[in-house]
């Protein structure tokens, strides 16, 4: 079993498995059939508020991840997280993201706790 991330824009490939949308707000101009998406947890994504803050940028990306990381650790989000790691232990999961940068968003902090 694998978890990868990619850009929700790129082509779905064969190998990506179940595709999990990990961002809160759909996409801009794209299509919902067109970026073939299996499953949303909503729960999963940052808060507004911290997605704000680091966009901001008022903080780095290691405090952004730790932020994170609180957030995964409580409530619905901690619920999802374990759905999430459900899905992986069956099979590959793809991650996407709208992120233009997806190594440095949460994304990869969401790779980094499923793979541990």
């Amino acid at each position: 079993m694998s978890v990868r991330v990619r850009r929700v824009y790129d082509p779905a490939e064969p190998e990506d498995g179940v595709r999990v949308l990990v961002d809160r707000l759909w996409p801009r101009g794209l299509a919902k059939d067109a970026a073939r998406v299996d499953e949303w947890p909503k729960a999963l994504t940052p808060s507004t508020e911290l997605r704000r803050w680091y966009h901001a940028g008022e903080g780095s990306y290691e405090e952004f991840a730790e932020r994170y990381e609180a957030e995964l650790a409580a409530g619905e989000a901690a619920g999802a997280l374990d759905s999430l790691r459900d899905l992986v232990r069956e099979g590959d999961v793809t991650l996407l993201t709208a992120s233009k940068t997806p190594e440095r968003s949460h994304a990869t902090v969401l790779t980094r706790l499923l793979e541990g």
